[in-house]
């Protein structure tokens, strides 16, 4: 009598090598997308929404820190933070094993940019975490009002180079990720034309992107005057 299939077990037919393989395929897909979808458009998002600083710090605030209800705060929570723990957890095992390459081309120098960029990201998301959502909400009890950060950008010249190092980080992982998503990642961009394609798109929003955070910083330090 025949055993009935069962899920729960690992193939024993396929050699470990090829489960190893093709459970490597699924984590690097998993970790390519979550970078997209939701985080990498929650961050776009997030940055047009600073723009608010130039209507005023009620506009600000009700855009970038207000939350309705405590639904919408933990929503917010899971579809940011569960990503970003994730990719950024994903990123740091394939960063411990790159292999340095001596190869001097556009390539590589784009894929060092990105891990470099990665780092810089790490640490200051660890930092702006803290002192944008955690330390306002959960030790002071208030979201992080408009005075406080505005008066950091304009009389802490540290915050404001760190943010716009930061800003800048975040443009360039976003911008290349996106294209190692449609290239590397996911097979969108097959063929020479389309990668190019792809990669002129990458430029225009890392441009936008740039522009926009950069944008938000300065309203940020005008009124902090």
């Amino acid at each position: 009598m025949a055993l009935p299939l069962t899920t729960d077990q690992p193939d024993r037919t396929v050699a470990p090598s090829e489960r190893t393989i093709a459970r490597n395929f699924l984590l690097a897909r998993m970790g390519s997308f979550l970078a997209i979808f939701p985080l990498g458009v929650w961050t776009a998002n997030h940055l047009w929404n600073q723009l608010a600083a130039f209507a005023g710090p009620r506009s600000w605030e009700q855009s970038v820190t207000a939350h309705s209800n405590p639904a919408t705060a933990a929503l917010t929570f899971t579809v940011v933070m569960v990503p970003l723990a994730w990719h950024a957890g994903w990123g740091m095992v394939r960063l411990a094993k790159t292999r340095t390459s001596t190869a001097r081309n556009i390539s590589n120098l784009r894929y060092w940019l990105q891990r470099a960029s990665a780092l810089g990201l790490l640490a200051f998301l660890g930092a702006h975490l803290w002192l944008a959502w955690i330390q306002p909400r959960f030790v002071l009890g208030r979201p992080e009002p408009f005075s406080d950060i505005a008066r950091e950008m304009r009389h802490h010249t540290p915050t404001l180079i760190v943010y716009m190092l930061g800003i800048l980080a975040i443009s360039y992982h976003l911008a290349n990720g996106l294209w190692s998503f449609a290239t590397m990642g996911w097979g969108i961009a097959v063929s020479k034309s389309a990668q190019t394609w792809f990669e002129r798109l990458a430029l225009v929003v890392f441009v936008v992107l740039l522009a926009i955070g950069w944008a938000s910083i300065y309203a940020l330090y005008q009124a902090g005057a």
